[in-house]
């Protein structure tokens, strides 16, 4: 890695992609149950939209790395960032949910090789604590989705103007990114003597030995649920505050745009209580907070608990996804992490797509009130999934860092 410190200017644009991925996802959340009345389709049609995004978002996640070094970090940026501003323009103007699903298949991979690009990039040249708050900084562009949202419902406008909004800021992403091609190029060109000689990582196994191994499975599963509960919680929570315990939607849109904001702020002060007491005991504290926050959410109260119970939840989940990719190789050992890490963002991104296009059609055909149980089902099964990734974990580790890989029992 580089012991340059970054340009501030090119560690601002990578903050700001960041915003930029989080916002549409905090956007549909609050605009939904209008866009669904405008276009006239059930709630559980949103998993449409999810899906479309998903496969766009996984696609271009893998093919990103070929693009990389074709392009270059700036251009790869600037054109993805252009493709999801037209994209969210698509989303302002579309007449119907057909064109809605297209357009979310065009955000997703655009959204895609953002992600993957910037954090290729980050991780020789931004240095660890920049990672973090890199990843951070998606938090608050999800906690700002709602709130534009919100503000322009509040206002009187239509949906269509808070996608607009985003759309136009994109574009605005898109040409900075554009302008500082050189300085990426450059950038990328001063890290690259810096990285490490070839054959300084360990061989690689047979494919094979490590889709034999459990905790792959276990941990892809743990991925799978965990986004699952995040996705799901900001999705549906204002369907819950609103029709199922009567808050207004200005104050039902703050109060998600609270819960990514809590996302956000967990991130940034949970990463330096991890480094104090360790990634171990900060992800089990974290995994209990979310069964708790899930539970206060269940609970048949006023609106101020279930608002009390989401603020717990996004808090707590805040270091789980990082300290879980953080922990792989003490799940699986250092032959197998690679492997194993792109199978768990993999689960990740079809679990926060799937499970919580099944939740809506659970809260469309029943009660908006099964939010909250359905969560703590969810998050109960994710303090299991990762109780039973981590069990013998040690003894893994030991064996392998003396005889070479263990084989999978079973």
């Amino acid at each position: 890695m580089s012991t340059t410190p970054p340009r501030a200017s090119l560690l601002l644009l990578a903050y700001l992609a960041f915003v930029s991925l989080g916002l549409p996802d905090g956007l549909i959340g609050v605009g939904w149950p209008s866009i669904r009345v405008d276009f006239g389709v059930p709630t559980e049609a949103v998993g449409l939209v999810l899906t479309a995004g998903t496969t766009g978002y996984l696609t271009s996640s893998v093919l990103a790395g070929f693009t990389l070094a074709r392009l270059g970090v700036g251009w790869l940026l600037a054109g993805s960032t252009l493709l999801a501003s037209l994209a969210l323009t698509g989303y302002a103007l579309t007449p119907g949910l057909a064109l809605m699903v297209g357009c979310a298949l065009v955000l997703g991979l655009g959204s895609g090789a953002i992600d993957s690009g910037l954090n290729a990039y980050a991780a020789g040249a931004f240095g660890p604590r920049h990672m973090n708050w890199m990843h951070a900084f998606f938090g608050l562009g999800v906690a700002l989705g709602p709130l534009i949202m919100t503000g322009a419902l509040s206002a009187g406008l239509a949906w269509r103007w808070g996608y607009g909004l985003v759309a136009t800021a994109q574009l605005v992403l898109a040409a900075a990114f554009a302008l500082t091609v050189r300085a990426w190029r450059d950038r990328a060109a001063a890290r690259e003597p810096a990285r490490p000689p070839v054959g300084a990582a360990p061989v690689a196994p047979p494919v094979r030995e490590t889709l034999r191994l459990p905790a792959v499975w276990v941990g892809g599963l743990a991925f799978a649920v965990y986004v699952s509960i995040e996705v799901a919680a900001g999705l549906w929570a204002f369907l819950l505050l609103t029709e199922g315990r009567g808050l207004g939607a200005a104050v039902a849109g703050v109060c998600v745009s609270g819960y990514w904001g809590s996302l956000f702020v967990g991130r940034v002060v949970q990463g330096v209580v991890a480094e104090r007491l360790g990634a171990g005991a900060v992800l089990r504290g974290s995994l209990v907070g979310m069964a708790v926050g899930a539970a206060l959410i269940a609970v048949p109260a006023p609106a101020w608990l279930a608002v009390a119970g989401l603020l717990v939840v996004g808090f707590a989940a805040a270091p789980v996804f990082p300290l879980l990719t953080l922990t792989t190789v003490d799940r699986v050992g250092a032959a197998h992490a690679d492997r194993t890490i792109g199978l768990q963002i993999g689960a990740a991104g079809l679990g926060g797509a799937l499970v919580p296009t099944g939740i809506g059609v659970l809260l469309g055909n029943t009660s908006v009130e099964l939010l909250g149980p359905a969560l703590v089902v969810l998050a109960l099964a994710l303090i299991a999934l990762h109780a039973a990734g981590t069990r013998g974990r040690h003894g893994r580790r030991q064996a392998e860092d003396i005889d070479g890989p263990v084989p999978a029992v079973g």
